[in-house]
């Protein structure tokens, strides 16, 4: 029998204890092998629960506990569950970790504490709850140079944009019907700003290129800028506006951002609605490859913890393939400012309007939309870009990149 530990019995804690629990005979059918929970930790008591009494608040009784091998991690925050985290690892039992705060701060740190301790450090379930993404990056894609990676991270603002664009309804109304369903917080600063996105780009763009970039070095906008009109012209161009967290490599150094996109609705990423995730692998050999499905929720994470927790318990005689990367350095960063792509220029129209942007832009095909005149540019940097809104002397409304 293999033992495991749960820490902290949240949503997503209480979940992976029902997915180990309600699919006990599953799992022991596929890796031949029972998996079951022995300890939870939390500073709360559960007399309700069916788990209750597995409830403990001494973190040491786990880590001295021989017959726990495996320990999910389910806290939430940096602090102290990365003590909690380390620990573990050191005293040679195997974590998995929905946690991407931990994974985007300290992932390359954990992984080699893991390594030279014997054990696996896996985190499936910190990109895109319950889509498959982190394992087929590491072994199914593992014959590919990845490309681009471009992907709708966070399912709280997927779903702001999707009462936006197909129900008219303004940015702080979209927000309260989405705190109305339990899809934002109280404070939904980390998802509207970017920062939950920001966190998960990171962690893909080093299973892709093998540096873990500061979530808080990258360049990063949310979705609280975004109006009405840029609805309108949007539509008017056949695109749509998704919150889009993006990593390339450039040279020897690594890209990674978060900002709105427009999306031309031939692109896969433009149909995905409401709270899935969708994220889309550009490899040299595949070509695009799209991962799609609930990127958040109770089940739908537990799964994918479930799942490290399966493939650690199915090869515990034999480690298998692991993530590799290790932490960026200066020098790994790539020049923001020098980041080439086509923007959707849109300014207040004025007179002389389109002869000032042909003359700062060159021949584009604008498109007038209430009080404003817009286009999409040609590809610049994002000085380039800049520049060339300054030189209309035109009142820019909004500048949104192109995917």
């Amino acid at each position: 029998m293999v033992q495991v530990a749960i820490l902290g019995f949240g949503v997503v804690g209480s979940g992976a204890a029902e997915v180990l629990a309600d699919n006990r005979r599953v799992i022991e059918k596929n890796i031949g092998k029972t998996v079951a929970v022995k300890r939870i930790l939390d500073l709360r008591d559960f007399p309700n629960s069916p788990f209750g009494h597995l409830v403990t608040h001494d973190f040491g009784e786990i880590l001295a506990d021989k017959e726990i091998s495996i320990v999910a991690e389910m806290m939430g925050g940096s602090h102290p569950a990365y003590d909690f985290t380390k620990a573990c690892l050191e005293a040679g039992k195997s974590v998995v970790t929905s946690n991407k705060e931990v994974v985007a701060r300290f992932g390359a740190e954990l992984l080699e504490i893991a390594a030279a301790n014997g054990v696996r450090y896996l985190f499936e379930a910190s990109v895109g709850g319950g889509i498959p993404i982190i394992r087929p990056m590491i072994n199914d894609l593992a014959s590919n140079e990845i490309r681009t990676v471009n992907g709708i991270l966070n399912g709280t603002t997927n779903y702001i944009l999707t009462q936006m664009f197909e129900n008219g309804v303004s940015f702080e109304g979209a927000l309260a019907d989405a705190r109305a369903k339990g899809y934002a917080e109280a404070n939904p600063a980390a998802d509207v700003e970017g920062l939950d996105a920001a966190r998960k780009i990171v962690i893909l763009a080093a299973l892709a290129f093998g540096k873990l970039l500061s979530p808080d070095a990258i360049h990063c906008e949310g979705i609280t800028k975004l109006t009405s009109e840029d609805v309108a012209v949007a539509r008017a161009l056949g695109c749509s506006v998704k919150l889009i967290g993006h990593t390339r490599r450039v040279g020897e150094r690594v890209l990674a951002m978060v900002s709105p996109r427009m999306i031309p609705c031939s692109n896969p990423l433009a149909g995905v609605s409401d709270v899935f995730n969708g994220i889309l692998v550009d490899a040299n050999m595949l070509g695009e490859c799209m991962f799609y499905g609930k990127g958040a929720g109770k089940l739908p994470t537990a799964s994918a913890v479930v799942a490290d927790i399966i493939d650690i318990a199915a090869h515990e005689n034999g480690v298998e393939r692991a993530p590799v990367f290790v932490p960026a350095t200066e020098a790994d960063y790539a020049d923001f400012a020098s980041y080439r792509t086509r923007s959707c220029f849109s300014f207040v129209t004025a007179a002389d309007a389109e002869a000032k942007i042909r003359a700062a832009f060159g021949a584009v095909q604008t498109v007038k939309v209430g009080e404003r005149i817009a286009f999409i540019s040609d590809e610049m940097s994002e000085a380039e870009a800049e520049a060339a809104a300054a030189k209309t002397g035109l009142t820019l409304a909004s500048r949104i990149r192109m995917i």
